[in-house]
């Protein structure tokens, strides 16, 4: 049985090696895109160099004043311990549990459950919750769902998304730059150049090389963009595990979340990435696909209770369900316990 350890190893690696092909397939085409437009081999390593450059250093820059641009657009408004105790003490509770310090905590008012994190690193880290899952999740799933986005942040996920999201639209940038530049002609003027210097076949090969790279480097970019989003939500799950060491209250949450099909008002394609759950799912269908920024909520739900060595379920609504429960523990009769008898008149809790 694969315990939390194994899932966060191998959803680390799956990771890095994700982010290195991004890497990889903007240095190719940066290597590409400079020997096709000087014609020149020499300057092939220069440009991929440059292209590298470029996409780290955008990727620096970008993530200073993105959490910032998040939480105001989602309308979230930071709340106190006055305010909402038992939200503050449940992120306090996890912050200790992953050794980082205490976030910001901020209240989004839509009657969706969801959350997210952001944040460049745990220092300057912030979570949103909104209204909507306060109302609807006790807190025992309130906590899994905390460990979730706390442990997004003790993972450094945010950087790391956000700096694969960079070299990914840095790629769709040299791509474009470079179709534009052959749709007005410097590609045929450049063919003919190198025809007069001698080295027109294999000008002409690197160019085409070039060009069918271009179109489809952005979308293979994009492809590995959202392989590393759902990487980076299954290592979340499993060290949100690792701190609550109570796979039940994340799997419930998980359950309840996705069959909410109300859809986050204030969420959109740019932010639905930082979810817990994919905000924006009755418009996608729920379902996880090669494009889909989170795993299909079943896929989780299923590897979290292989954690705890439980069955896995054909539905999300098996979770809730305490008779499907029973049936696939192998315990047909079972029946919850009755809750237990209200205290006799005049009774006051002890001081």
């Amino acid at each position: 049985m694969a315990t939390f350890y194994d899932q966060i190893g191998a959803n680390k690696r799956n990771s890095v090696l994700l982010a290195l092909a991004v890497i990889a397939l903007l240095g190719a085409l940066g290597l590409l895109i400079g020997w096709a437009v000087s014609g020149e081999p020499a300057a092939a390593l220069p440009s991929m160099g440059a292209a590298i450059t470029v996409g780290l250093i955008a990727s620096v820059v970008s993530f200073y004043g993105g959490d910032s641009l998040v939480l105001s657009v989602s309308g979230a408004k930071e709340v106190t311990v006055e305010q909402a105790p038992q939200l503050l003490n449940v992120v306090q509770e996890m912050a200790l549990a992953a050794n980082v310090p205490m976030p910001r905590v901020y209240l989004i008012d839509d009657t969706a459950p969801n959350a997210f994190a952001t944040g460049r690193d745990p220092k300057h880290a912030s979570v949103a919750i909104t209204t909507g899952l306060l109302q609807k999740l006790d807190r025992e799933e309130l906590q899994g769902v905390m460990a979730h986005e706390l442990s997004h942040v003790r993972n450094f996920d945010i950087r790391f998304s956000l700096m694969v999201g960079v070299l990914v639209g840095s790629i769709a940038l040299l791509a474009d730059f470079f179709l534009r530049f052959t749709f007005w002609g410097g590609g045929s003027r450049r063919s003919r150049s190198s025809e007069g210097s001698g080295g027109g076949g294999l000008q002409i090969i690197v160019f085409a090389a070039a060009i069918v790279l271009a179109i489809l480097a952005p979308i293979v970019a994009r492809l590995v963009q959202m392989a590393v989003s759902r990487q980076r939500e299954y290592l979340a799950d499993a060290s949100g595990v690792e701190l609550t060491r109570n796979p039940v209250g994340l799997e419930r949450a998980l359950a309840k979340i996705t069959l909410d099909t109300e859809p986050l008002e204030v969420a959109n394609r740019a932010t639905q990435h930082l979810y817990f759950d994919n905000p924006i799912k009755a418009a996608t269908g729920g379902t996880s696909s090669l494009f889909s920024t989170h795993p299909a909520a079943l896929d989780r739900i299923n590897r979290l209770r292989s954690l705890n060595g439980l069955p896995a379920v054909a539905s999300p609504a098996q979770v809730l369900d305490t008779g499907a429960q029973a049936a696939l523990a192998g315990v047909p009769g079972l029946v919850p316990p009755p809750a237990p008898p209200g205290a006799p008149p005049g009774w006051q809790r002890p001081s």
